[in-house]
Parts: structure tokens; sequence; C-alpha cells
């Protein structure tokens, strides 16, 4: 218990890494479109007009026309964020499509049989966390970065201005208080923006949106918010930089207060544990703060490829527990089906749901988001039987 500042990062739905996320994703919930049941891995690179993706996939259902709706897709998502300009446009782009047939040895180790249960797509360990700083048991810093940007996007969307671009990234230095968020140091946010717009009123439109997110009782100055430090920002998207599936892991999850076991979520079905575990994980550890068990709480969890049952457990509250940390865990292993197909029950995870993650985090979200029966692991449903349990 400390004064001290944290810092977290987010970035828009139009930033490179986040188009690719979200090509990815817009594959799966295709495919689970098709066939709840399917296998999907994809990877996505785009550049300055040009977008490919790879990897390999699994489909019981009609494939006649399937890349073509694939590309189809692609090109509406692409619309969808706004991107029609000169470098980045969603009719002009060119796709490259390399997705081929899923190894029949992964599909061995990981199919039920007769002889054997679902086992994980793949070995890997996953951590969740939640902690009480804010509504939706979030650290504040990733928090209020998410909430800043997202705010932009709806105000760009709504037509109410049209100077902004869609790529922006925000960036939040929160001052604490021993365990309570009270201010903020710096504040950066960095939007694209119409050529020839002046950067002082840019600057003054940016300042009212951060003082709209962030809570009243902060402390913080205006001269404290850095916008486009850089002193432009026109060049911006694919055309500017480029997007990789994958490379914002710590956007997605907490911002780095919470560990992290080092894999992507995005453009993976759901029998991927790297994606599956790491959203029970959340659910458990929401849950256990929700249910005033502690005020923060962290749950890791392991799996070997083809492995059915979880190799490890391991709860950890930091010491705000009010009971015992391996007493959760007992309880958690009694009332949770960890198995790979356990969780995809569970969270409702073999369905279309997957591209409203792609931006503005995985975690932190309302249930039901955009689309019916998303983040499901959202939910706090287990309050009342941890509980009663413990």
């Amino acid at each position: 218990m400390r004064n001290y500042t944290f810092t977290s990062e987010s970035v828009s739905e139009g930033h490179p890494d986040k188009i690719s996320d979200l090509i990815s994703d817009t594959v799966v919930d295709l495919m689970i479109s098709k066939d709840p049941y399917s296998r999907v891995a994809c990877e996505t690179l785009v550049t300055t007009n040009k977008v490919i993706i790879a990897g390999e996939y699994r489909l019981d259902a009609d494939k006649t026309n399937l890349f073509q709706e694939i590309e189809e897709k692609i090109r509406l998502a692409i619309k969808k964020i706004g991107y029609e300009q000169t470098g980045f446009h969603w009719e002009k782009i060119k796709i490259d499509n390399y997705l081929h047939n899923q190894s029949s040895d992964i599909a061995l180790g990981v199919d039920q049989n007769e002889n054997k249960e679902e086992g994980a797509g793949d070995q890997g360990l996953m951590f969740g966390y939640a902690v009480n700083e804010t509504e939706n048991y979030m650290p504040a810093p990733i928090y209020y970065s998410h909430l800043i940007l997202k705010e932009l996007s709806d105000i760009r969307h709504s037509g109410k201005v049209s100077f902004l671009g869609p790529d922006s990234k925000s960036q939040l230095s929160v001052k604490y208080d021993g365990s309570k968020p009270i201010g903020a140091n710096k504040i950066v946010v960095s939007t694209q923006h119409e050529e020839n717009y002046n950067q002082k009123d840019l600057k003054e439109f940016i300042i009212g949106v951060v003082k709209k997110i962030l809570p009243k009782e902060w402390t913080y100055s205006s001269d404290d918010i850095l916008v486009n430090p850089t002193g432009r920002f026109v060049i911006g998207g694919p055309d500017g930089d480029t997007g990789l599936t994958g490379r914002k892991i710590i956007v997605d999850t907490y911002g780095g207060s919470a560990q992290h076991g080092g894999g992507a979520f995005s453009g993976k079905d759901p029998t991927k544990v790297d994606r599956s575990a790491a959203y029970m994980t959340r659910y458990l550890a929401k849950n256990v703060v929700a249910s005033d068990l502690a005020s923060k709480c962290s749950i890791q969890i392991a799996y070997a490829i083809g492995v059915s049952e979880p190799l490890s457990l391991y709860v950890n509250t930091f010491g705000t527990g009010k009971v015992d940390d391996h007493v959760i865990e007992k309880c958690i292993k009694k009332i949770v089906d960890l198995s790979p197909s356990g969780i995809r029950k569970k969270l409702r995870l073999n369905n279309p749901i997957y591209v409203p993650t792609s931006a503005y985090g995985h975690f932190g979200r309302k249930p039901d988001e955009l689309i019916k029966g998303s983040f499901t692991w959202e939910k706090t449903d287990l309050v009342e039987m941890l509980n009663k349990e413990l």
C-alpha cells in the first residue's frame, strides 16, 4: 500500500494491428456461423492497400465460394471501420488468402473419440484477473484508456465531426493512493485527423472528451493532456504502419496490471485454450471479486495439447482474500468444469461472437454487447454459488 503511478495504453479499431485482429475474428465468426464446431487459426497482415490472411481451418459445411465470401466479409469489416483513404481503401485493397486445411495430427490429438475426451487445442498457460477499482472490475488505467478511444470512435461514426480519422491511440498514467486510483499524471491521445486541421482546435476537442470520460473526482490538469505529440497525424492505419494479428495482447487484456500467458486471442476458435481458458479465468477471477471474497484476484490455468483436464490451477488474491487461496481453488474445481469442452459449454463459446472483442479489450465489457450472447465471461452469475460453497 503506497503512492505510485501506473500506465496503460489502448488503440482504436482503426489501428493496423486491430484491423488485423478484426479480420482474423471476422474469419472465425464466418466459419462458426457455418459450423459451430469448425476449427480456425487465422493470422492477418495489413499494409498499404494489401491484406494477407494465412492459417488453417476445418469446416464441416458447404465450402462453395467460401474464399469469395471471406473476401466480401473482410471488405465490409474494413468499410465499417471507415477506411476510404488513398493508401487503404476497402474497395481497392488486394486480398491474398493462404488459408489451408487443418493438420490431421492436431485434429487427432484434439478431437473426442470413444477412447478419450476432447483435448486442449494447444499447450499453454492463461491468466485471468479482476480488481475492484472500477465498476467492471478492471484496472483503471486500461479501462479508461479504452473508454477515451471508444468515445472518439462513437463520435466519429455518428457524423458529429468530420475531422477525425479511424487510427488513434491513448495512454493513461494513473496516480494511486494505496489501492485507490485518484488522478492522472499524464494522458496521451494521438488521433488521425484531416489534412491541415488546426492542432489547437483538435487539442481542445480531445480535452473535452477526456474530461467527459475520466471520473470527476480525479485530479489532473489540461496541461497533463498531450494530444498528437508529434504535431501531425494525417497518414495513419496500414498506410502508415504494418499491422499483424495478436500484436496487442496487453491492450486486449489488463494493460500490464496482471500477468499474461503470452498467447493472443483473435483469429482462434474456442478449442484453442489461449482464448477460451483466458476467458474462463477472467470469468472466475471477476466472480471471486464480485463475491467480495477479495478485492483483487489473479487465476492461472495450464493445459497440454490433446489433454482434457488442466495441468494446474493457481489462485492469488494478493493478501486481500477473506478465505485462503487454496480454499478458493478447491471451490472452483468443484463448481466449474475446466475441460476445454466444459469451458465452451459454460460460456457458450461455439457462437459467432468474436468480432466485437477485436477492439477496446476482451474484458471489462458488458455481456451481450453489440451481438447477443457475446462477453458471457463478464457475467457474475457464480457469486451466489461461490458464497454458498465458501
